[in-house]
Formats: C-alpha cells, structure tokens, sequence
C-alpha cells in the first residue's frame, strides 16, 4: 500500500484520533481509575501500531505499551510513540495527559505530534509558531515537586515552579508560553519526551541534555536521564546555573 498521507500528516492524524479514542474511554465515566488507564494505553496502542504498519511497513516502531515493531537497529526511520502519555491523570479525570507521536531519522527528530484532547489542542511541528508572549518568569515543574535540579534553576533564575501533569502537557506549556522552561531530571524514556521535543524545537526553542549537548534518539536502551526545553532567551542562564551543580 502507497500511503496518500505525508509523514507530518500522519503524526497529526494519529496523535489526534488516538486522543479521540481516549476520549471516547473516558465517556459517561463508565471506567475509572487503574481500569480506565488500562483501557486506555491498550486501544491507543492497538489503534497506532496498526495504522502505522499499514500506513508505513517498512519503518520500526518504539512505543511505550508495545514490542517493538521491526528492527531500531538497521532501520533509519524509526516512530517514537506514546499512546497515553500522563496514565494517572488520565485515569483521575484532569486535562493534563497527552499523545505523542514523533518520527527520527538518524537520531534526530524529522516529524512530531503533540495532542492534547482533553483541551482539544493539536500541536504539529510541521505548523507550529514560535511562543511571542513576554517571559512568564514561571518555569514547568512536577505536581509531585520538583527535582533538585529544577528546584536550582527555579532558584538561580526566580522562576516560580508551576505543577503540570504529563511530561506532553508540561512541554507544550513552553511551546505554547504558558512557562518558560521545562527542566526534567529524575529520568524518563523516549517515548516520554521524543515527541513534546520535536515540536519544541520547530518551535525555535532550546532543547539539549542538561549538560547542553544534543538529545539523540533511537538509542539501543531508550532511557532519557535527563532533559531540558526551554526559551532561547533563558537557554544560557539556565545551562550556566545548571553547569553549577551537573
């Protein structure tokens, strides 16, 4: 099959009908909790893996609820997925969960996807702008609190912590200029942070490991230690203070 769809077209399709069909989980309140994320992360995760092998057979897929599909290792083209990223949100019923689709190629993100559906916000690195509001002066942090790490920058830089949920929503809060920064480093996967960081960085913003050095996807071990999103404005006050304790 020859798919009629771009690669950027397919990210934002998928990103957005997996939203609807989370969406359509939730409906009537018919499931909650641990059931409702159950639920949830399983048809996500059937309803992508099957439109991305009909729609691309010769790519490999990373998803965290699936086996991987092909092989990473030989494959150029890779699709990083999330089909619910923010589980415990999802399942206690608030607006900050996401999907993440992204596609890399020799490392590098080429194409990502962001949705929010409880919001109803697509985010596509293919359209996205630059945020043009002024520094919020607030920076994305844990609902749970913060890292020692974000708690230093949120010091040095009198950034006020601002608790978000999912690593997606805490992203696209940068992107959208909700927050000026986003400093993660108590370790995630790929799939957590491929997708919120391809559009971020379409979106002129300064992405990098928190010791500044490029973010590389599509590793045999798909561990993320640590990372950071931020505005241009901040990025060198931000990696300078960070360069103080790392």
């Amino acid at each position: 099959m020859i798919s009629r769809h771009s690669d950027a077209d397919l990210a934002a399709h998928i990103a957005d009908g997996a939203g609807q069909i989370l969406l359509g989980v939730r409906h009537g309140g018919l499931l909650g909790g641990r059931h409702l994320g159950d639920v949830g992360d399983a048809m996500a995760q059937a309803w992508i893996s099957n439109v991305l092998v009909r729609h691309r057979p010769h790519d490999a897929v990373l998803s965290e609820e699936g086996a991987d599909i092909g092989d990473r290792s030989s494959t150029d083209r890779v699709w990083i997925i999330d089909p619910l990223d923010g589980t415990s949100e999802f399942a206690s019923g608030t607006a900050d969960w996401a999907v993440h689709v992204a596609l890399t190629e020799g490392g590098a993100v080429t194409t990502a996807a962001v949705s929010l559906p409880a919001v109803g916000e697509l985010f596509r690195s293919d359209t996205v702008d630059p945020p043009v509001t002024p520094l919020t002066g607030r920076m994305a942090a844990s609902r749970y609190g913060g890292s020692y790490e974000s708690a230093w920058v949120s010091r040095r830089l009198s950034l006020n912590m601002i608790g978000i949920g999912s690593a997606g929503a805490k992203a696209m809060a940068v992107v959208r200029g909700d927050v000026d920064a986003y400093v993660h480093a108590g370790g995630q996967y790929e799939w957590d942070n491929c997708a919120p960081v391809g559009v971020a960085l379409s979106a002129g913003l300064h992405c990098s490991r928190l010791d500044g050095s490029p973010i590389v996807y599509n590793q045999p071990q798909p561990y993320m230690p640590d990372f950071v999103i931020c505005r241009t404005e901040i990025r060198d006050d931000l990696l300078t203070a960070l360069d103080e304790i790392w």
